[in-house]
């Protein structure tokens, strides 16, 4: 029996997060919307800042398609992302370098309900920052995806 390397970001699907990074958080919410409602606002890139108060801008022109990137800035980090999957009305995956960490993010919407909605996110940080500083950087993590969960459910909510 052979074992592939689970170190090898080469080994690990650009679908994926890294799962023997140092930092991996999941994470869920459940929202009372509709999933079109939820999935909109969510995969709506351009107009994040809109309704996430963590989000000072975005450049995102489109399209929502693997290979497209955007620029945003958040938590004062200016960070570059590329789309690496949309199934849509069920999930969707970015990822990229930034400032020394490299962020894979997964995010999958089912719904559970008749106009509820169950959002997981799961997201994980490798690089020389992380290594460095692993606790601190997850509890930033997980601080970050609490609140974006938090303000995605109150405006989807909202908006149904």
């Amino acid at each position: 029996m052979t074992t592939e390397n689970p170190k090898n970001s080469q080994n690990t699907p650009a679908h994926s997060i890294d799962e023997d990074a140092p930092v991996v958080v999941r994470l869920s919410t459940t929202v009372d919307a509709p999933l079109s409602t939820v999935w909109a606002l969510h995969t709506d890139i351009g107009s994040w800042a809109d309704w996430n108060t963590d989000i000072d801008s975005v450049d995102f022109d489109g399209p929502l398609a693997p290979g497209a990137s955007f620029r945003w800035l958040t938590h004062g980090l200016d960070i570059t992302s590329t789309i690496r999957e949309v199934v849509p009305g069920e999930r969707i995956v970015w990822g990229g370098p930034a400032h020394g960490i490299e962020g894979v993010h997964v995010w999958a919407f089912e719904e559970t309900g008749e106009g509820t909605v169950t959002v997981r996110t799961e997201e994980s940080w490798a690089g020389a920052p992380v290594e460095e500083r692993p606790d601190e950087m997850r509890e930033a993590l997980r601080q970050s995806l609490e609140s974006w969960l938090s303000h995605l459910r109150t405006e989807a909510e909202r908006r149904a």
